[in-house]
């Protein structure tokens, strides 16, 4: 039996820590969380996760800045910026795709989170 795919989820919210969390383990993930990208990073050194779910708006270091010090170490592991801000400049949502990263917007419903992971892996597994 294959052990369950591990996701990482970045979000200084903990209500939607708690949500995508529920909804992907509902969907047989392992999930792990962090509050910040400090945190996030933390976890990381024990081995990438298979995808992450990261928040664009974090205090002090956020996603962007996180997204870079994480392709710095693991420059394959799936990433989604998952923003509630809806008018990101060109310039942000050029180098969120030049990292190598999807962006997806807030809110997100728990088939739209259970999707976006799907997807995640879906690129990793075409590699």
């Amino acid at each position: 039996m294959t052990s369950k795919r591990r996701i990482l989820i970045v979000d200084d919210q903990p209500e939607v820590l708690r949500i995508y969390s529920r909804a992907l383990e509902i969907a047989h993930y392992e999930t792990l969380t962090a509050s910040s990208a400090q945190a996030a990073m933390d976890i990381i050194q024990s081995g990438p996760p298979d995808a992450i779910l990261l928040d664009l708006k974090m205090p002090f270091v956020n996603g962007l800045g996180m997204l870079y010090r994480l392709r710095e170490v693991y420059p394959k592991v799936p990433v989604a910026i998952v923003t509630g801000v809806s008018n990101l400049d060109t310039a942000t949502v050029e180098e969120i795709g030049n990292l190598g990263a999807e962006l997806a917007y807030k809110p997100l419903g728990i088939a739209e989170v259970e999707a976006l992971v799907s997807r995640l892996l879906d690129i990793t597994g075409s590699h």
